[in-house]
């Protein structure tokens, strides 16, 4: 009898890494018989029902914030931004509508939560990818209402592959990477939470992997993070031997100390991501050129007025003066609206703010926002004496980027824009002609090429950054830069990527900004590669039909 092979599952790759081990499912969800026995008539009055949520939606934000102040980073973020979402005032005020339409309690919460999970859909882009927390908010706040411990990942026993439809950024930022060999979600794309928080923990992780959870708990499961597979049932032998031989590779990734460069010696910016004074000062500690991005709107998320230039020259100050007078900075004018809402600069009510008034787009009708941010930028750049430079997000057309360029120039600062929308790549050459840099930020342009929300799993191949037709406009941009000999960078997820680094620097890019943890992976992975096999990879990328062909392709010439 002819036995049928083991199937292999496949997603999109986001953290690099082999991991071999047994799969545990996830299914964290409040039992059913606690809620059946919950009576969420039983209140006095609709004011004592929203009482005791309010009670449990402390509980439950207080908890996001325990955890916050053990965790770091990324992790740190999503979980204050966790916390600050359960408190909402917007959700609560759903609830109580529901509650005073005579709805009894965990009704109005489900049905306030589903409210708030079609507006975050309905926005699109990181927005959408909120909808998991929210989800996983209103478990955490069912669970205190029954009297249940709140669900989550458990901690395993034994070291394991985990396996779920999609992670919570509380499961996610908890996890142990001496006991979670790899994680494998049915959801989600390279953007996401569960992304974000694995790379900083250095977990191996697929994402999208449709199937994932038809896969028996306790299966052997063998985890590539850089092909995006999920062998199941592989032969010991084999497997045992391919994660011994990347872990000999990941510990000399680890011995990494730059400056990052080619194997044959052109050299390669390697910059960080960062969002404040704290995470600066981690950043600073490695191998690192300087900042590629200071996303300055981070400092603002819960902030209801905006802060005077005094006070903002102190938060940027705090950046630059991590990074001394032998380093430089890139500062991000504010990425405000859609995703990231800011209260004293966020327009309400847009139909689809994802395409809306956001970043550069606020200061058309509100230009003083910007004069005060540049004004506080500036002054943060005369204290340190930090080389500043200034970039600004969402700009479409070359009016707005010589416009920008102007009042940045006038401070005496260098002046570049974000290309994530496909015109300002495809107008690249012209806005070099009026600014000194040009920064990719491949999440977005990724997004906006292909019409794609990253929250959408079915259409998770279409919002992955190896596609060709962001390829294309990222190497058009790349090669406005070598054209007009002016700086041109990358600072989204892509730049991550090891492999995709190297094709990256192959087309012309010079500079590489990224979450501290990757740093070292990508600047070693680079230091492997010519030039020219940079640019043969880069070619052999461009040349293929699809984000699997082309890793397949770079795999074989690089690795």
């Amino acid at each position: 009898m002819v036995t049928s092979p083991a199937p292999t599952f496949r997603g999109t790759p986001v953290v690099p890494g082999v991991a071999f081990g047994p799969a545990s499912l996830v299914r964290a969800e409040v039992s059913s018989a606690a809620i059946d026995r919950f009576d969420g008539t039983a209140y006095a009055d609709a004011d004592a029902a929203l009482a005791a949520y309010d009670v449990a939606v402390q509980a439950v934000a207080d908890g996001f914030v325990r955890k916050a102040d053990n965790a770091s980073g990324a992790a740190a973020q999503v979980l204050t931004a966790s916390a600050g979402l359960a408190r909402d005032k917007g959700l609560r005020g759903a609830v109580r509508k529901h509650l005073r339409a005579e709805v009894d309690l965990l009704a109005a919460v489900h049905a306030g939560v589903d409210q708030f999970v079609t507006v975050f859909t309905g926005m699109g882009g990181l927005m959408a990818e909120r909808v998991t927390d929210l989800h996983d908010i209103e478990r955490r706040v069912v669970a205190h209402l029954v009297g249940e411990p709140e669900p989550g990942v458990g901690l395993p026993e034994a070291p394991c592959v985990l396996v779920a439809e999609d992670l919570a950024p509380a499961d996610t930022a908890g996890l142990d990477p001496r006991l979670v060999l790899a994680l494998v979600t049915e959801r989600g794309g390279p953007t996401s939470h569960t992304a974000i928080i694995a790379r900083q923990l250095r977990i191996p992780c697929v994402v999208g992997v449709a199937g994932a959870m038809t896969i028996d708990g306790g299966r052997s499961l063998l985890v590539d993070g850089v092909a995006g597979t999920i062998e199941t049932d592989p032969d010991p032998t084999v497997a045992a031997a391919r994660v011994s031989a990347d872990a000999v590779a990941r510990s000399a990734l680890a011995s990494w100390t730059g400056p990052g460069a080619t194997a044959d010696g052109v050299p390669v910016k390697i910059l960080a991501n960062v969002a404040d004074g704290e995470s600066a000062r981690s950043a600073s500690t490695a191998p690192v050129q300087g900042v590629g991005l200071f996303r300055t709107e981070l400092s603002f998320l819960n902030r209801q007025a905006e802060p005077s230039v005094e006070e903002q020259a102190e938060i940027y100050g705090q950046v630059l003066t991590a990074f001394g007078d032998e380093r430089y900075v890139v500062v991000r004018t504010l990425d405000a609206g859609s995703d990231k809402p800011v209260a004293f600069a966020t327009h309400e009510g847009e139909e689809n703010p994802a395409l809306g008034v956001r970043g550069l787009r606020l200061s058309f009708d509100n230009p003083g926002l910007l004069d005060r941010q540049l004004a506080g930028i500036a002054a943060a750049a005369a204290e340190t004496g930090t080389e500043t430079w200034v970039m600004a997000p969402m700009v479409a057309t070359v009016a707005e980027a010589a416009a920008f360029a102007d009042k940045v120039h006038a401070l005496g600062l260098k002046a570049g824009v974000m290309v994530e929308v496909p015109s300002a790549a495809l107008l690249a050459h012209r806005m070099l002609e009026v600014v000194d840099f040009l920064s990719i930020g491949t999440n977005d342009l990724t997004q906006y090429t292909m019409a794609a929300d990253r929250m959408a799993t079915d259409l998770a191949h279409l919002t992955d950054p190896w596609q060709p037709a962001v390829l294309q406009l990222i190497a058009i941009t790349a090669e406005a830069g070598r054209q007009a000999g002016k700086p041109v960078g990358v600072c989204g997820e892509a730049a991550a990527d090891p492999l995709l680094a190297c094709v990256l620097v192959g087309m012309g890019i010079t500079s590489l900004s990224m979450a501290a943890a990757a740093v070292r992976p990508v600047g070693a992975q680079l230091a492997t590669a010519s030039m020219d096999e940079c640019e043969d990879a880069a070619e052999a990328a461009l040349s293929a039909a699809d984000p699997v062909a082309a890793r397949d392709a770079v795999r074989a010439l690089l690795v």
